[in-house]
């Protein structure tokens, strides 16, 4: 019998409730001798770690930098090396696009071209109000095409979802996105036969679509990853028996939470908005998960002053969550994005873990060096959701 299996045997479903904030990419490594989090004024994190049991996480194993998908995947103890997600699927199922067995879907950036290299891969962050004007441009252009169908989906600002409909397409495919700036386009391409049909329709759509913008002056193409069908994973209601429910304003993170069976609310953009939705919906369920995105914005931007401002502003919501009482609150993350190197990286993740059922390590402190020396050690994400359970009285005893 496995982790999950076991898991699963073993939960039990109660009164008792569990909020998991995940402050997205809040790791970091120092710069002039401290990381985003030790620069940062954490008075309520740093309340909380003194009566908290504290450690650090590797969402997949040392070493390895995860993607968000992967490492929220953990976060919610569904092992990553075993369910493999196209971020595609995701992002389309967060902006409520209709996905059909057989239709590709992708995640897809506007990006500026100059001069035979991609100069910036998300366009300046443009407006949503501009992108949304761009996916209607290109929409357009393929109202009257049938083979392949093909629709755009507008997100927040560079960001769109790309829906490929057709018979055959297969999701065995490659990035098409250098992933760094200042490198020239890369075509997708085919890890298995069956891909091959996927690939050239993918690359003639970017090629045409990098025709029709070439007149604008930031979002001139397209750059497109994650391509996925429609998969099959267990839902957390059947593993847990739980209620479990997502406020999160980014698609990606909604539409994973609604493939594992979470009720994913309509959230306002503003960081009080996710906290609003939570206090509405709090009689309604017994799991939240709550995220927050602009550490990891500000991370992947490479900086720093705002990353620290980030988690200042997530720091002063702290006591909305505290005054819910919940049986157990963890903080943590899913990755982390140092702001030194503009991306996510294989860094472990501070976790803070209060419960009445916890032995408090009198850390005080909210960073991950100090994470680091709490009783919860280092240990795989994997362990996250087990933990909130049996903290929340919801595991049974194993064995005789």
């Amino acid at each position: 019998m496995n982790r999950e299996d076991i898991v699963k045997e073993l939960s039990v479903q109660t009164d008792s409730k569990i909020i998991l904030l995940v402050i997205d990419g809040l790791g970091g490594i120092p710069v002039q001798g401290k990381t985003e989090l030790e620069a940062a004024a954490t008075h309520n994190l740093d309340r909380l770690a003194l009566n908290a049991c504290c450690g650090v996480t590797d969402p997949v194993f040392m070493g390895i930098t995860p993607g968000s998908g992967p490492s929220h995947l953990a976060l919610f103890g569904y092992d990553p090396l075993r369910y493999q997600l196209g971020r595609g699927i995701l992002e389309a199922l967060g902006s409520d696009v209709e996905v059909r067995e057989g239709d590709l879907v992708a995640r897809g950036n506007f990006a500026t071209l100059e001069g035979g290299l991609i100069t910036d891969r998300r366009a300046g962050r443009i407006p949503t109000s501009e992108c949304e004007r761009l996916c209607a441009i290109l929409n357009k252009a393929y109202s009257t095409q049938r083979d392949p169908e093909i629709a755009l989906f507008a997100g927040k600002e560079h960001r769109f979802v790309t829906r490929f409909r057709t018979p055959g397409l297969a999701d065995a495919l490659t990035d098409a996105d250098p992933q760094k700036d200042h490198k020239p386009p890369v075509p997708t391409k085919a890890l298995a036969p069956e891909a091959a049909k996927a690939a050239e329709v993918v690359n003639r759509f970017i090629d045409e679509a990098t025709k029709i913008l070439k007149d604008e002056p930031v979002a001139n193409t397209a750059l497109l990853r994650g391509f996925s069908l429609q998969p099959s994973i267990p839902q957390m209601q059947d593993l847990y028996k739980l209620r479990p429910a997502a406020v999160a304003n980014y698609p990606m993170y909604k539409g994973l939470a609604r493939l594992l069976g979470m009720a994913a609310y309509k959230v306002g953009p503003e960081t009080r908005d996710l906290f609003d939705t939570l206090e509405t919906h709090y009689k309604d369920h017994d799991f939240f998960y709550i995220h927050y995105k602009k550490t990891d914005a500000a991370g992947e931007d490479g900086n720093f002053s705002a990353k620290v401002r980030a988690i200042e502003e997530i720091d002063t919501f702290i006591p909305r969550l505290v005054a819910l009482k919940p049986d157990v609150l963890v903080i943590t993350s899913d990755h982390s994005t140092p702001s030194l190197l503009k991306g996510h990286s294989w860094h472990p993740n501070p976790f803070l873990l209060v419960s009445p059922t916890a032995l408090p390590d009198n850390i005080g402190v909210f960073t991950e060096r100090e994470c680091a020396q709490g009783l919860l050690g280092r240990f795989p994400s994997l362990y996250a959701m087990p933990l909130m359970l049996a903290h929340a009285g919801k595991l049974k005893k194993y064995g005789a």
